[in-house]
């Protein structure tokens, strides 16, 4: 078993430069499985959940050829298997992607459901209602999801809640439906947005993405592409948190801006001094982090996939914050080990009332999903003296290098096994 080892205490300081986006590719790379030809994909993260789906891409039939570190190319013309075993579906929320696409593809899919982080209970009841408004009938027979349709139209969807996972699978499924499709009270995230231009530079004729309303009128074909991936909006925020949590000063390269307003809003409210440039920020962060409070909310609000990592840096605030999780049930399993750390929060349903201390302290402590991990390792960096981060795998999903690019802002952490521990040699 891997862990991050972490000697903190010390202000990040430097520049780093941030990866292509998670959810993006997650999205973009089942999406290949549309296209008539094969299809150049750059920018890509190296990260876990990417090298997952190239594998499952490649058995269902499609030839993938690595390019470079970032990029690859994906003929998806002999991908003729519709079924995504559990296996090949472990551990990746994005496996559900595979619903849409290859609905989209063959009029026909059977996916394993998907697994990812564990946040207590998140069905796929609004992918399920746009497959059967576009014509497909789904049942869940035998742990898979199947999903049929001797044809797909387009159709009216007004989604009951605001979905990213069902926004992006419909838009799937849709693309070469026949007529037009209407994804009403749509999710707006950056990623929808890739996506939607992905599939534009195809051929696909989608309009309103970023929008409460998108609409998608069905194409025949879809022709290759070559497309780069946008910077990642919660690696380049989990490093400006980190920059602020350790009081120093970082410069972040290879980003949006203005996908990170509200991240950027929530830390001047917290003292940190925020610098924009066109595809950059600076972050720093002098004396004690100030209180606020904060709710996560479908973008353009705070996002979720950014709570863990703030509550992190309010944990040593001064004052009280209270922050409040909107969109996911379970988003606070991670409270519990950051109280190892001396953290003083409290959990009411969905809200924690967070009250400031003035220093974390080093302490074993484990991830208990992706962003949760990412949480962990700012308290380490925090923290004056050595801990550890342990069932980092989750970390690995969404993080590219994160060992590289730490160190490189000045930072003491390493990737070592249980043998190779301190506590283990002393033993």
């Amino acid at each position: 078993m891997e862990k991050f080892l972490i000697n903190g205490g010390k202000p990040l300081i430097g520049r780093v430069h941030i990866s292509g986006a998670k959810n993006a590719a997650v999205a973009i790379l089942p999406a290949v499985l549309l296209s008539d030809e094969p299809c150049i994909i750059e920018n890509l993260p190296q990260i876990s959940d990417v090298s997952t789906l190239l594998s499952s891409l490649s058995k269902l039939g499609a030839e993938i050829k690595t390019i470079n570190k970032t990029s690859v190319s994906i003929d998806p013309r002999r991908a003729s298997y519709f079924v995504v075993t559990k296996e090949m579906a472990q551990g990746m929320r994005a496996s559900s992607y595979f619903l849409g696409a290859l609905l989209g593809r063959n009029n026909k899919a059977r996916v394993a459901p998907p697994g990812g982080c564990d946040f207590g209970v998140r069905p796929i009841d609004q992918h399920i209602k746009g497959f059967e408004a576009l014509g497909a009938y789904v049942a869940i027979e035998n742990g898979m999801v199947d999903a049929r349709a001797k044809e797909l139209r387009g159709s009216s969807i007004y989604l009951d809640m605001v979905s990213v996972g069902a926004t992006i699978n419909i838009m799937l499924a849709a693309v070469k439906a026949k007529g037009l499709t209407i994804i009403e009270n749509a999710a707006r995230e950056p990623h929808i947005v890739d996506l939607a231009n992905f599939l534009n530079s195809m051929g696909a004729d989608i309009m309103g993405a970023g929008t409460g309303v998108i609409k998608i009128r069905g194409v025949e074909h879809l022709h290759g592409t070559q497309y780069s991936i946008i910077p990642d909006q919660i690696e380049a925020g989990t490093y400006m948190v980190a920059a602020a949590a350790t009081g120093g000063d970082v410069t972040i390269e290879n980003v949006t801006p203005k996908h990170l307003e509200s991240i950027i809003a929530k830390l001047v409210e917290t003292g940190a001094e925020i610098e924009e440039f066109d595809e950059a920020v600076r972050v720093k962060m002098t004396g004690r982090p100030r209180r606020c409070n904060i709710k996560t909310m479908p973008h353009p609000g705070f996002p979720t996939d950014m709570q863990p990592q703030i509550a992190t840096l309010l944990s040593v605030a001064e004052g009280t914050s209270i922050v409040t999780e909107g969109v996911w049930e379970g988003r606070f399993r991670y409270v519990e080990q950051l109280t190892l750390m001396g953290a003083d929060i409290q959990v009411d349903g969905k809200s924690a009332v967070i009250t400031g201390v003035k220093n974390l302290k080093p302490a074993p402590v484990r991830a208990v999903d992706l962003r949760a991990g990412a949480a962990m390792i700012i308290a380490g960096l925090m923290a004056e003296g050595q801990s550890t981060v342990e069932d980092i795998s989750h970390i690995d999903r969404g993080y590219e290098l994160i060992t590289e690019k730490l160190s490189g802002l000045g930072a003491d952490i390493k990737r070592i096994n249980d043998y190779d521990a301190p506590s283990a040699k002393l033993a």
